[in-house]
């Protein structure tokens, strides 16, 4: 770790996991130093980069912390930053995301201020990489209608915040193979705790995935669902159905908006391969050790009705 002197406690901590990101981190940083909040601590949690990703981190003011492949797991990496955080709130953004305006922090933070809130979770949006279907994810999870008080245990930690007091009581699962943010967040609910969904708090999330990638994403997130719900299942019925009505139902999108042509074959690899991997995910037996997280870390609507509240912020200026 690169220890900075302990001086004043920042109101919050941004902690970054982050992994060959040298194309992304850089518009990252740039961004967080552009917020409305400037009291802010920057923990980069780095998992064995080979590229410029620590050179281009070092020239902002952020911690690093170094996690080698063999001791990697989703929430370990995430234990750790936090670990080495200072913040009273803890802001998680993925590495390959960048805010989409300068009151991102202030936003998704706002929540917290209720004691009752243990989880912020903010909109997350796609770039011109990312595949047709994911946009349509993001549109259906992330809506554009905040719920400062939502009704089950969804959250993101692509994009999210949460009170350190919090984890210090109930670190991150660092044994599942990802999901250790809905794991979480469904402690929380337990514990009798409040998610809160903004809105205003908007990022972009690039991917730029390869077919195996995706199918290897979503193979992941189905064992970890796996591992938090034992008794889930995901079966071939469900598989087919959901393959054949969300492809369906992405390519009269893709009509509608006049881009059918462009887009039509990704969208039928893309969500062929999200539910054939969420489906051997489930059908995954074999054992959940150090190999299988490497594996997965290192390969070769509800609210859609709602008006929301029009954004009077200009959105950040990043010279593109």
């Amino acid at each position: 770790m690169n220890d900075q002197a302990h001086g004043k406690r920042p109101f919050c901590s941004v902690v970054i996991r982050a992994y060959n990101e040298e194309e992304h981190i850089g518009r990252l940083l740039d961004g967080i130093t552009q917020q409305t909040i400037s009291d802010v601590e920057i923990v980069l949690v780095d998992s064995g980069s080979t590229d410029d990703t620590l050179a281009i981190a070092s020239r902002y003011p952020t911690r690093i912390v170094r996690i080698s492949p063999e001791d990697f797991t989703f929430g370990r990496s995430l234990n750790w930053g936090i670990e080495a955080a200072r913040g009273e709130y803890v802001v998680i953004v993925s590495a390959h995301c960048y805010p989409v305006y300068p009151d991102w922090l202030e936003q998704l933070l706002k929540p917290l201020e209720a004691a009752q809130v243990a989880v912020s979770y903010g909109k997350q949006r796609g770039a011109e990489t990312n595949q047709y279907s994911e946009h349509q994810f993001f549109r259906l999870y992330f809506p554009d209608t905040s719920q400062r008080r939502q009704g089950h245990a969804y959250s993101h930690n692509a994009n999210a915040a949460i009170r350190r007091e919090l984890w210090e009581k109930h670190p991150y699962n660092e044994n599942i193979t990802g999901l250790e943010d809905l794991a979480w967040s469904s402690w929380a609910i337990q514990e009798g705790y409040d998610i809160a969904y903004v809105a205003e708090a908007e990022i972009v999330h690039v991917h730029d995935e390869a077919p195996s990638q995706v199918h290897n994403r979503y193979r992941r997130e189905a064992v970890a669902m796996k591992q938090i719900l034992p008794e889930s299942e995901f079966t071939l019925w469900n598989f087919l159905r959901l393959w054949v009505g969300k492809t369906f139902s992405d390519l009269l999108q893709a009509r509608r908006e006049n881009v059918f042509m462009e887009h039509w074959a990704s969208i039928l690899w893309f969500r062929f391969l999200q539910y054939l991997g969420t489906y051997r995910g489930y059908r995954y037996s074999g054992k959940i050790d150090a190999q299988l997280h490497r594996t997965f870390y290192y390969p070769p609507g509800i609210l859609s009705q709602k008006t929301p509240a029009p954004r009077r912020v200009q959105p950040i200026d990043y010279g593109e």
